[in-house]
């Protein structure tokens, strides 16, 4: 009993366990395995065989001489073969023209998508630490984008962009069809987003700024660009660095908004790396080259968090 007792958090422990291994540990190796593979599927014909001819009432059709009419049936199936090539799918993915089209959109849309929920976010959360009408009211209205989900969201906006009929039809903007236009729409629709998870993590960390250190700051300086400057923003750094990190690294895999918005159109003026990566390997079966393109965004990404989290340490060693 006692044994039991001292064993139990490991039976707690199991469910948690198979599920990185099934949906975590087991994708990740397997797609390791096919980027190093050339993937092919093919549809083979493995046999022909003559079965009669029913009609709706179960029984056999037969022809004028009595004998029951036959029809073939060919049996296929689907065959896929992995044939070594190393790492030249991640060599054919530098020098890749479609690639690289895909890498400038997702740079520029992570720039400045990126840049404007962090300055709309400090600002809306500098907005609401003061004391305003309705600010609770206000607040929950703020987050409200927050728990909606991409693919409807992208839906949303794909109703609010209709060029014939839409909400913003007035304006006279191609949002969809101008290969310009059509990314400014899907920066805009990540900004609606995105801004509140900024504006709500800085917001909480304004109000965890003791006041009576501010109130010291103001009785040595009476310069408000002072205070920010010397107190608030050092102590709101860490925040900033984290809702960096994280909007980083969740722009840099945009997906569900150009699925839903513009399927990469027109042409491939909003085609972002990961939005490519999907089309080689689920509508052109090219699984090989799709995953050494996600595996080399995966080291992108964690290069790109390793030397954040480097900064921060160093701040707070």
């Amino acid at each position: 009993m006692i044994r039991w007792t001292h064993n139990v958090k490991f039976v707690f422990l199991l469910p948690a366990v198979f599920w990185v291994l099934a949906f975590t540990v087991f994708p990740l190796g397997y797609s390791l395995y096919l980027s190093l593979h050339d993937v092919e599927r093919k549809v083979v014909v493995t046999g022909r065989e003559k079965v009669p001819v029913i009609d709706e009432a179960g029984n056999p059709v037969l022809k004028s001489n009595g004998q029951p009419r036959t029809r073939t049936v060919v049996h296929r199936e689907l065959q896929t073969s992995f044939t070594w090539n190393g790492f030249a799918s991640f060599a054919r993915a530098f020098g890749d023209e479609e690639v690289r089209e895909a890498v400038k959109v997702t740079a520029i849309f992570v720039v400045s998508a990126v840049s404007v929920e962090l300055v709309l976010g400090f600002l809306l959360a500098f907005l609401f630490n003061r004391h305003i009408f309705a600010r609770p009211v206000l607040r929950t209205v703020m987050i409200l984008p927050i728990f909606a989900t991409p693919i409807a969201v992208g839906y949303l906006f794909f109703t609010v962009f209709y060029e014939l009929g839409g909400p913003l039809a007035f304006l006279g903007i191609p949002w969809l069809s101008d290969p310009d236009w059509a990314l400014v729409s899907v920066i805009i629709v990540d900004i609606w987003q995105w801004t509140p998870f900024c504006f709500l993590v800085f917001l909480a960390a304004l109000q965890g700024i003791p006041d009576d250190l501010i109130e010291c700051a103001r009785l040595d300086s009476s310069s408000t660009f002072d205070l920010w400057r010397i107190v608030i923003l050092p102590m709101m750094q860490p925040a900033i660095i984290i809702v960096l990190l994280l909007r980083l690294a969740e722009s840099l895999k945009l997906f569900d908004i150009i699925a839903t918005l513009t399927k990469g159109g027109p042409g491939i003026a909003t085609q972002s790396y990961t939005y490519l990566a999907f089309t080689r390997g689920f509508k052109l079966n090219d699984f090989g080259y799709a995953s050494a393109m996600a595996y080399l965004l995966l080291i992108i990404v964690m290069i790109v968090v390793t030397l954040f989290f480097r900064r921060l340490r160093r701040s707070y060693a």
